[in-house]
């Protein structure tokens, strides 16, 4: 059985889990109660463990490696990314402090290398120049994107128990957000010049998927993009609740963007 279609769409919230934790970087640690980070932690490991759970059940159908290119390496990266997470969330609850930012650097790294690692395999199988770069950059940076619209939403939330927080760790994760949307704009700038140019041997694919693109482009990042102008401008208020409410929207646009585009991925292998 084709494990590619659920593996594709099973990337999206590993992405997620990757970007989310790294982004509890962005806020200052000590400038923050450690329940914020006790709480994005856990969903965020939580998101992980799900998608890595899916990861295994698929690795395990007959013929797994072979029809869909998931192999054991990428398997046991996902795992130890979910294990250092869960180390990472339970130090929370404790003061060792050493422990804590080592499980931190390990958990994000690992999960750097298992993204790495899932999009080498798609990129194996890609006749697209430079695939090697574009298919990793691709998927590193769809996992910032969710990472920071994610947390975004999380730390609103904050604003409601801690009256007295500073708005600089909002402003911090959307003007990181505000720049991924950037970058991937100019990705699928780059993508489009290199569809235009016949590249990869893809040229039928603006006739038989033209509107699936326009659609994965107009949700995010531009759709997306257009929130976040509308979050800094509700900040200039500032208005806390209002912000967090369109982080809500922009995290749902951005995961149907990224959806949108792995189901581009699966019906034509190119990273969009």
């Amino acid at each position: 059985m084709d494990i590619l279609f659920p593996r594709t769409f099973l990337l999206v919230f590993a992405q997620l889990a990757v970007g989310g934790l790294f982004c509890l970087s962005i806020p200052p640690f000590h400038d923050m109660d450690r329940g914020y980070y006790k709480s994005s932690a856990f969903v965020f490991w939580a998101i992980g463990t799900l998608a890595t759970i899916g990861h295994i059940a698929l690795w395990l159908r007959p013929g797994a490696a072979e029809i869909g290119g998931l192999g054991w390496v990428e398997i046991v990266l996902w795992i130890v990314f979910c294990l250092f997470s869960g180390i990472y969330l339970a130090s929370l609850w404790y003061d060792y402090f050493v422990i804590r930012a080592r499980a931190f650097v390990a958990a994000w790294v690992t999960g750097l290398i298992a993204l790495v690692t899932s999009a080498a395999s798609f990129a194996a199988a890609s006749d697209l120049a430079l695939a090697s770069l574009v298919y990793p950059t691709n998927f590193v940076l769809g996992a910032l994107v969710l990472g920071t619209a994610g947390s975004g939403m999380l730390l609103g939330h904050w604003y409601l128990i801690d009256r007295d927080l500073s708005l600089t760790p909002l402003w911090n994760i959307l003007t990181c957000y505000g720049y991924c949307l950037v970058a991937q704009i100019i990705l699928l700038g780059i993508g489009c010049a290199v569809l235009a140019w016949g590249g990869g041997g893809h040229q039928q694919f603006w006739s038989d998927y033209t509107w699936v693109f326009v659609g994965r482009a107009a949700i995010s990042p531009l759709g997306t993009g257009a929130l976040a102008l509308m979050i800094w401008r509700t900040l200039l208020i500032p208005q806390t609740m209002a912000a967090t409410g369109l982080f809500y929207i922009a995290i749902l646009g951005a995961t149907v963007g990224e959806l949108m585009g792995r189901y581009l991925l699966f019906r034509t292998g190119l990273p969009l």
